[in-house]
């Protein structure tokens, strides 16, 4: 089991050690920092408005430059600029919908695996529904239905749809964990319900929440990018890395350039994110800790 032992109990000091002398893990941090920094900072790292149009004859689907690195789109736009403006945009969404979808997956698995009975029969039930609806054909029926949603809407959406998973394997936690001696304990010397299911178990439960954030950023990266793709995402001319990779689809062979970088930025992100979610899960790891 993923949390054999209750985290409070592992030394912070060790994971954060364990941590840290993971090369794959230190990489990936330092490629995070990498891309994050200059998309979160874009105005001082972009060298142009991302949405102006210069010289829409002239610039107009260049290859990169020394003046532009990334090249200029058919629209005379920066490339390298978009990148950055829409990674800011790509890695705000996928963060905040995915904190929605680890909290409401979170709580909705704690209530179910900590109340038993009737009512976790009832809520797992509702998940098994849930659970049915292929997600990624849902937000593309209600993004095709609604095309003018905002993008607050766009990310409140994805965040709504995504932590049925994670409720499971939190209720799994749970019931592992409710029995244990220091829950039984904390019960007889007369701690309420919700003080035992807040101070005593999320705490010891937060190992798989963890892991699942990280993985779950780079599968929102991901979604939104496929959903941009497809033109009932992040809506133009916002950039998203995304919608960028669309502006250059129909000419991938001549303006390769357009589609190429923001596509790169997606896959390094995606990896980077996968690679530390693989390193908080061994660092976490009770078994591991007991060995230092």
């Amino acid at each position: 089991m993923i949390a054999d032992l209750p985290l409070p109990f592992l030394a912070k000091r060790t994971v954060a050690r364990r941590l840290l002398s993971n090369r794959s893990a230190l990489a990936a941090i330092a490629l995070l920092l990498v891309i994050i920094i200059p998309c979160v900072a874009a105005p001082a790292f972009a060298p142009y408005d991302p949405s102006v149009q210069p010289d829409i004859i002239g610039l107009r689907s260049q290859g990169p430059t020394a003046a532009h690195p990334f090249g200029t789109d058919p629209f005379s736009r920066d490339v390298l600029s978009r990148v950055l403006y829409g990674g800011r945009v790509s890695l705000a969404v996928a963060l905040v919908a995915t904190l929605v979808s680890i909290t409401l997956g979170t709580a909705y698995g704690a209530i179910a695996g900590f109340a038993g009975g009737a009512v976790e029969a009832v809520m797992m039930r509702i998940l098994d529904a849930l659970l049915s609806i292929p997600r990624l054909l849902l937000l593309i029926a209600i993004f095709a239905a609604w095309r003018q949603l905002p993008l607050a809407g766009f990310v409140g959406i994805i965040g709504l749809t995504g932590w049925y998973g994670l409720s499971r394997i939190v209720r799994g936690q749970v019931l592992a964990i409710k029995g244990e001696e220091f829950v039984v304990s904390a019960r007889a010397l007369g701690a309420g319900r919700a003080r035992i299911l807040l101070k005593h178990i999320l705490p010891n439960i937060l190992t798989p929440v963890i892991v699942a954030a990280a993985l779950g950023v780079g599968h929102v990266i991901l979604l939104e990018a496929g959903l941009s793709y497809l033109g009932i995402g992040v809506q133009q001319p916002e950039p998203s890395w995304g919608n960028i990779i669309q502006d250059g689809s129909d000419q991938i062979a001549g303006l390769w350039w357009i589609s190429f970088f923001p596509g790169m930025a997606i896959v390094l992100t995606v990896m980077a994110f996968n690679v530390l979610g693989d390193a908080l899960r061994e660092a976490l790891q009770p078994r591991h800790m007991g060995a230092e």
